[in-house]
């Protein structure tokens, strides 16, 4: 805690911002989280009025303190918000998540599905690992719960009759993602990158209100704010690389203050030209009809589901259709949040 005087207002700052020299008081720093996250929308024409806004809540605190922020703006915008949480049937972890996710919800007032891995494809995080390991498939717990919940967040949005879904990723997330598609070499997903949502097949966007915000702000927000969430960690988070890529690029922003802003300003230009330079063509996916960018026909989920056996066939149906159950809208508003 700093003794310092806040910047703008000479009450007591609890917050030293390294990257700007701003002390802030805890006030001062929740607007200047909530302001970021709304210019962030107004920029990238993320949300529109009247838009039934789907936020995937795992219990965390980064899409826990994005429902708080966007709850404090829905009714000025005509916006309905519903939150979805995805169980993956993660022992001893999910549970805790989605106690704290339920009762948030229920406090703000926000509707909220719940909707599992088991559900959609028949089987649970653990049990898909498992057969993972027997099968020898080369894919780390990440990999493989990154491709299911992808789709169970879709499935789950057009349950919900959303138009947006709003994903909890923060500016840390964007780098480590950018240096994980460099690694792969996968420029169309660089590309996919840029913020500005594109609407697909299903009609529905995507966007990323915290992309702009480090991830260790987000953490002190909720603190402040009293927002309850999960502390405890994934136990399968250390199996990709994500975890190394997090411990190098905090080492780089200590010592180098504001670099990690630096690199999101570069990868949004990098992403904005190939975004408008390549051609992306999509497929309808011939087991659950997703939109999918494989040529061979088969989206990823579907693909991983054969590749781990086991309930491939009914789990495919199953997600398709909870996608066609849904309840069936570019102007730059400017998204502003009640303070």
């Amino acid at each position: 805690m700093s003794t310092k005087p806040c910047t703008y207002c000479n009450a007591e700052s609890v917050y030293y911002r390294h990257y700007s020299g701003e002390y802030l008081c805890s006030r001062c720093f929740t607007r200047s989280v909530q302001r970021k996250v709304a210019r962030t929308i107004s920029r990238y024409s993320m949300i529109k009025h009247g838009d039934r806004v789907c936020v995937a809540v795992s219990g965390g605190k980064d899409s826990l303190s994005l429902l708080h922020i966007l709850s404090k703006s829905a009714r000025r915008h005509g916006n309905e918000l519903v939150a979805i949480t995805i169980d993956e049937g993660i022992t001893g972890y999910r549970d805790e998540s989605l106690k704290i996710a339920k009762e948030f919800t229920s406090m703000l007032g926000v509707e909220h599905a719940i909707l599992s891995y088991r559900e959609l494809f028949g089987n649970t995080l653990e049990e898909a690992l498992k057969v993972r390991d027997e099968k020898a498939i080369s894919m780390s717990a990440c990999s493989i719960c990154g491709t299911f919940r992808r789709k169970a967040i879709d499935s789950a949005a057009k349950v919900v009759g959303a138009d947006v879904i709003a994903t909890a990723h923060n500016l840390d997330d964007m780098l480590q993602t950018f240096i994980i598609n460099i690694s792969a070499g996968d420029v169309e997903r660089i590309a996919w990158m840029y913020p500005e949502p594109v609407e697909y097949a299903n009609g529905l966007r995507k966007v990323k209100p915290l992309l702009e915000v480090y991830e260790h702000e987000i953490a002190f927000y909720a603190l402040i704010n009293d927002i309850p969430f999960q502390s405890e960690q994934c136990p399968y988070m250390n199996e990709g690389m994500r975890s190394s890529i997090r411990e190098f690029l905090n080492a780089l922003e200590q010592r180098h203050p504001g670099i990690k802003y630096n690199m999101l300003r570069t990868i949004l230009k990098v992403s904005k030209v190939l975004r408008d330079n390549l051609e992306f063509k999509r497929y309808r996916c011939v087991v659950c009809s997703r939109e999918c960018s494989n040529a061979s026909g088969v989206c990823s989920s579907c693909m991983l589901t054969m590749m781990l056996g086991d309930g491939g066939s009914s789990s495919s149906s199953n997600s398709s259709s909870n996608s066609n159950s849904s309840n069936n809208k570019v102007r730059k508003d400017n998204y502003i949040i009640d303070e």
